[in-house]
C-alpha cells in the first residue's frame, strides 16, 4: 500500500516527500520547488546536479539528500497510513486548509499534522495566542482562564502550546466559554504531552485543533519547543505574555513575534517580587510588549495588524473602543442616542436599541431582535469588552458613554 491509498493528492505527497528528506527545511524545499516551476512532484526527482545549483545547498548536500530521497519516499507513505489510521489530517503548505497567516512566513512548516479542524478562511480568521510559564502562580491561572474565555467569546480564537500552567489555563478558558482554541505541541500527535492534558487535548480536537509540524512518532524533545513557539506566533496575529519567567520559552514566542514576523506582542503585568513575571515585566520594561490590563485592550490593539492583514474586515467583526478619532471628528454626535451610538455597528445599534431604558435578559434580547444566537452572544460579549453595555443580574443593561 502507498501514499495515493491514504488519500492524498499527488502534490500533497511529494510535499510529504521532500519533508522526510534529510537535509531539507521548510526554506530549502521552497527554493527546490521554485526551481521546478512550482512542481513539487519532479523536485521529489531532482538529480545532484540540479541540488548543488539551490542556494543553500552545494556539493556535499546535494548528494546527502539525493541519498536520502528514496528512504524519504518510504517514510512518507508510512507517515500518511498512520495519520488515517488515526484520523489525522496531512496539510502542506500552498494547499487548501494550511492557515493563512503560518503560510506567508518563509520558514513556516512544510506538513502540519492536525487532529481536530482548521478553518483558516472562517473561525480561525482571527487568532490571537496566550503564552507563559510552566511555573505559574494561582494568579496566573486565573488570568490566562479569563482571557481565554473572554476573547474566545468574543470570536477570536485562542492558540497556545498545550504546555503545563499558562497554556493549559487559556486553553481551558477558550473552551469553557464555547470558543475555538489550537494547541501547537513539541511532540508528534501520537504522544501527548504532558501526559496529564490527554483529556484536554481530546477536548480540544472537538473544538478546534491539535496541531505540530512533527511526524506523528516523534517523541518530546527539548530542542522541537523552540521551534514550536515560531508556529503559535505565526498562526496568530498577535501574542499575550502572562507570567513569564527569565527564561521561559514564552519571551522566545515574543521576540519571534516582533522581531521576524511583525506581529504585536502584548504582556500581563504581574507582581514585581514574583518570579514567575520577572520575564513579562523586563518584556514591558523594554519596550517590547504593550502594556495591557483587560481583554479589550487586545482587540482594540489587533484592530490595526487586521486592517493591514484583512483590508479591515476586522474591524467589521470585532469594532475597536474607542473608536478612530477621525471617524469620531466626522460624526460630531449631538444627541444622546448619537453618543451612545457611536462607533458600533449596524449589528450592535440594534442590540443596545431595545435596551433602554431598563434593560433586557438574553433571551428577551434575542426574541427582541431575532439575531442569532452565537452572533448574539458574541456581539454582546464585545460589548461588555468595551463598556457599552453592563449585568444586572442576568439583564443586560447600557452604559453612558462619556465624551
Amino acid at each position: 500500500m502507498d501514499a495515493d491509498s491514504a488519500g492524498l493528492s499527488p502534490p500533497l505527497r511529494a510535499l510529504l516527500h521532500l519533508s522526510f528528506a534529510t537535509g531539507l527545511g521548510p526554506v530549502l524545499i521552497t527554493r527546490l520547488i521554485d526551481r521546478f516551476g512550482g512542481d513539487a512532484t519532479a523536485a521529489v526527482h531532482a538529480s545532484v546536479d540540479q541540488l548543488r545549483s539551490i542556494h543553500g545547498i552545494g556539493e556535499l548536500k546535494g548528494h546527502r539528500i539525493a541519498a536520502s530521497l528514496a528512504e524519504a519516499g518510504k517514510k512518507a507513505t508510512e507517515q500518511a497510513l498512520l495519520a488515517r489510521e488515526h484520523n489525522i489530517t496531512i496539510l502542506a503548505k500552498g494547499q487548501p486548509g494550511y492557515p493563512d497567516h503560518l503560510a506567508v512566513l518563509p520558514d513556516s512548516p512544510t506538513i502540519l499534522y492536525v487532529r481536530g479542524t482548521l478553518h483558516s478562511l472562517e473561525e480561525d480568521r482571527f487568532p490571537v495566542a496566550i503564552v507563559g510559564s510552566r511555573q505559574c502562580t494561582a494568579y496566573g491561572l486565573e488570568q490566562a482562564q479569563f482571557f481565554g474565555s473572554s476573547l474566545a467569546r468574543a470570536g477570536l480564537t485562542i492558540v497556545s502550546g498545550g504546555a503545563r500552567g499558562i497554556d493549559s489555563a487559556a486553553h481551558r478558558g477558550a473552551l469553557a466559554a464555547g470558543g475555538r482554541t489550537i494547541a501547537v505541541l513539541g511532540c508528534g500527535l501520537l504522544h501527548v504531552y504532558p501526559p496529564e492534558n490527554a483529556d484536554l487535548f481530546n477536548q480540544i480536537a472537538t473544538q478546534g485543533a491539535v496541531v505540530s509540524e512533527l511526524p506523528l512518532d516523534c517523541a518530546p524533545q527539548a530542542e522541537n519547543f523552540p521551534a514550536r513557539n515560531r508556529i503559535i506566533s505565526g498562526m496568530s496575529l498577535g501574542t499575550l505574555v502572562i507570567e513569564a519567567g527569565e527564561q521561559s520559552g514564552a519571551l522566545i514566542t515574543a521576540r519571534v513575534a516582533t522581531e521576524e514576523h511583525g506581529r504585536e506582542v502584548f504582556a500581563l503585568p504581574g507582581r514585581v517580587d514574583s518570579p514567575a513575571s520577572r520575564g513579562t515585566l523586563s518584556l514591558l520594561k523594554r519596550g517590547g510588549a504593550h502594556l495591557v490590563t483587560e481583554p479589550a485592550d487586545i482587540i482594540n490593539g489587533l484592530e490595526q495588524t487586521a486592517h493591514h492583514v484583512h483590508r479591515g474586515s476586522f474591524a467589521a467583526r470585532f469594532p475597536a473602543q474607542p473608536a478612530s478619532l477621525f471617524a469620531e471628528a466626522q460624526e460630531q454626535p449631538t444627541t444622546e442616542q448619537e453618543k451612545t451610538f457611536l462607533g458600533l455597528s449596524d449589528i450592535q445599534k440594534a442590540i443596545l436599541l431595545p435596551l433602554e431604558p431598563s434593560g433586557l435578559t438574553f433571551d428577551q434580547l434575542h426574541e427582541a431582535t431575532g439575531i442569532e444566537v452565537v452572533a448574539l452572544r458574541r456581539e454582546l460579549s464585545l460589548l461588555e469588552l468595551n463598556r457599552r453595555i453592563g449585568r444586572q443580574g442576568s439583564t443586560f443593561v447600557t452604559l453612558k458613554r462619556r465624551l
